[in-house]
């Protein structure tokens, strides 16, 4: 079985560089239990002309510490060689090493579930709660690992979930934090959320896990039934309750008018003050109450002014500023002019920008500033990808990052990576490594007009990117802000962030009496044509999609998983790698040859050549689980539209017989 379109990072140090690149097991060799861990490891090399990685050898007749140390020294692609059967108790430890591993894709922590479930007797709650126990979500890496395991579990049918009330409540009263949210948030999954709140009310610090299990929720309508036991919480006695309960509120879209009446007074309040900020920036400009919104104005710019000039710098009061000039639409043009002189006068117009994990986007699609005025952008890349920033002039968007693409990563604008020195570049940041952050502070240009901002990393350009808009007067727009035209021409917006279960079940009728025109407009307008070919046509990123339907054997929930989850099976085959040179160069793309003196890495489709690069060269080779393909490409169709593309690909299989 081979996914539509995947890619994994691998990582390693230097030293380990060489052997990491080597095999993986692809998704086919994993999905069916016991057969393929006997029949197929040590098949299926990653790169062309390179030996079989040899399987590791793993005494599991030692003490469990000696089997868990054993496995510890493992990298997760040695990890996944190891010999593993569904069928003897004692290669139990070698699934849990996989099941609570950091890196690993959801294909190998299911595969993991189910084996667990199997050899101990038990289910799959069972073993996720005892998975959970076992993570230290200590760092970056095993806090995601806790939250995939979490989200896992949520994921199941919520009757499922009920059988395990009692199960999910001692999981809420265990000592450790993952384990106590993710039985809070299971219980309001099972429809038992009284006995989660009479259980978060024993003492302060289970009030406040049951407050911060809220955004693991998976559905919105059952967070929403959660509002009045979260606000409530909020005049709560304990401060780390306040700020779990403003911070929980943030993730409820019921009541967002009152939500904002109720949380901005208290910014005021020095121990909930960046609770209160953090939440108020995610509730929509036409919720915010305009008298509310006008005395949390007179307190922000109070605020600005009374902070020392060194605090100025800090993330918290560059979001406090960008709420304040939000808030300028609240109060009369004259005093708007007033309160813009007063922050001026103790602060550049700064705007954070977020990069939003696996879905190759920015979180702010436009922003306004002054023309001629200074402007800070701060890049927070909470990818597991490098980004970086590039300020274009109007129109310029593909053109720079195609000439981007050419210059590639030995630099071009003052040795900034996929930067091209042109005068179509305004300005621009160097490549910002995954978890870092960058400032760029510069003076808007002085022509009012939309300025596109771009990531300029290979293939990144027709998403991930946005609009400066450049006026003459930043208050009056901000009464009335009119969205720019999108640079590259797509009027689409937001229509539901898909998930399988929303479409599982009209698939088989869903897909009847399609039209094959409209499945393949979709088809190249939700850009899949780009790294994708059907018929010849179209990008060799990843696989040709003429029979994707024959080679998951007509199973259509497994396509519609492929493209809504692509991180959820990896395939060695199309893994992409990111290499740090000792230069503190970043090139990624697919490795198509490695040997003991360099490795020969494709960075594009467009690439005319491989890059090679000297294995003497290699600082290391970050990994990830992560696709390249990034999640939510349909998130902007309509449910008809995601059936037109399904019947679309279907359509491919059942005519390349007679082809």
């Amino acid at each position: 079985m081979r996914p539509i379109f995947q890619a994994v990072v691998l990582a390693a140090s230097g030293a380990a560089a060489t052997f990491l690149c080597g095999q993986i097991l692809s998704a086919q060799e994993h999905a069916h239990g016991a057969h393929a861990h006997g029949a197929h490891a040590g098949h299926g090399s990653a790169a062309e002309g390179k030996e079989p990685m040899e399987r590791p050898t793993i005494f599991l007749d030692k003490s469990p510490r000696v089997v868990a140390y054993q496995l510890k020294r493992l990298d997760n692609t040695r990890l996944l060689l190891v010999e593993r059967f569904d069928t003897d108790v004692k290669y139990a430890p070698i699934y849990l090493a996989i099941l609570t591993r950091a890196g690993m894709s959801p294909q190998y922590r299911e595969e993991a579930v189910a084996a667990l479930a199997k050899l101990n007797q038990s289910d799959a709650v069972d073993v996720l709660l005892s998975a959970l126990a076992e993570v230290d979500d200590s760092d970056r890496q095993t806090r995601r690992t806790a939250d995939q395991l979490s989200r896992l579990l949520l994921a199941l049918p919520a009757n499922v979930l009920a059988e395990h009330a009692d199960d999910l409540a001692a999981a809420a009263a265990e000592e450790a934090a993952v384990v106590r949210k993710a039985g809070f948030a299971g219980l309001v999954v099972a429809g038992e959320q009284d006995r989660a709140a009479a259980i978060a009310d024993a003492d302060s610090d289970a009030m406040v896990d049951f407050l911060l299990s809220v955004p693991l929720v998976p559905k919105t309508n059952d967070r929403n039934g959660m509002r009045s036991l979260v606000i409530a919480q909020v005049s709560h006695s304990d401060p780390a309750v306040q700020r779990a309960a403003i911070r929980a509120i943030g993730a409820i879209t019921a009541g967002r008018q009152q939500t904002f009446k109720q949380l901005a007074p208290l910014f005021t309040d020095a121990d909930v003050r960046d609770s209160v900020v953090q939440t108020l920036l995610t509730i929509p400009a036409d919720q915010r109450d305009p008298q509310t919104g006008a005395k949390l104005l007179a307190d922000l710019a109070q605020f600005a002014e009374q902070t020392p000039a060194a605090k100025r710098t800090e993330d918290f009061f560059i979001d406090a500023m960008q709420l304040a000039v939000e808030s300028l639409a609240s109060v009369s043009p004259e005093q708007s002019r007033i309160y813009r002189d007063r922050l001026r006068a103790v602060a550049v117009r700064a705007v954070r920008i977020r990069t939003v994990e696996e879905e190759m986007r920015y979180d702010t699609p436009y922003f306004a500033v002054e023309a001629g005025r200074p402007v800070q952008v701060v890049l927070d890349n909470e990818d597991l990808m490098p980004h970086n920033f590039v300020l274009t002039v109007p129109g310029a968007l593909k053109e720079v990052a195609q000439l981007g693409l050419k210059v590639g990563p030995d630099g071009g604008l003052d040795g900034k990576q996929y930067v091209p020195e042109s005068e179509l570049v305004l300005h621009a940041t160097d490549m910002v490594p995954a978890g870092t952050q960058v400032r760029l502070t510069f003076d808007a240009p002085a022509e009012p007009g939309e300025y596109p901002y771009v990531c300029t990393f290979p293939q990144h350009w027709q998403r991930m990117y946005g609009v400066m808009i450049v006026v003459e007067d930043l208050d009056e727009w901000l009464r009335n802000p009119v969205p720019p035209t999108d640079p590259i021409g797509s009027n689409r917006s937001f229509v539901q962030s898909w998930q399988v279960s929303d479409l599982a079940d009209s698939l088989e009728d869903g897909m009847r009496g399609r039209s094959p025109e409209i499945g393949m407009r979709i088809f190249k307008e939700a850009s899949c044509a780009n790294c994708h070919q059907v018929g010849g046509q179209g990008g060799a990123v990843g696989p040709a999609l003429d029979d994707v339907f024959g080679r998951w054997k007509g199973d259509a929930k497994a396509v519609l998983q492929e493209i809504l989850e692509p991180s959820h099976r990896i395939d060695a085959k199309y893994a992409m790698h990111v290499v740090l040179t000792l230069e503190g160069k970043t090139i990624s793309g697919l490795i198509v040859e490695e040997n003991k003196d360099e490795v020969l890495l494709l960075e594009n489709p467009e690439a005319l050549k491989p890059t090679v690069i000297s294995q003497d060269d290699i600082e290391e080779i970050v990994k990830t689980s992560t696709s390249m393909m990034p999640k939510a490409l349909l998130d902007q169709y309509t449910q008809d539209e995601v059936l037109e593309l399904m019947a679309y690909l279907k359509g491919l299989a059942e005519k390349k017989p007679a082809e």
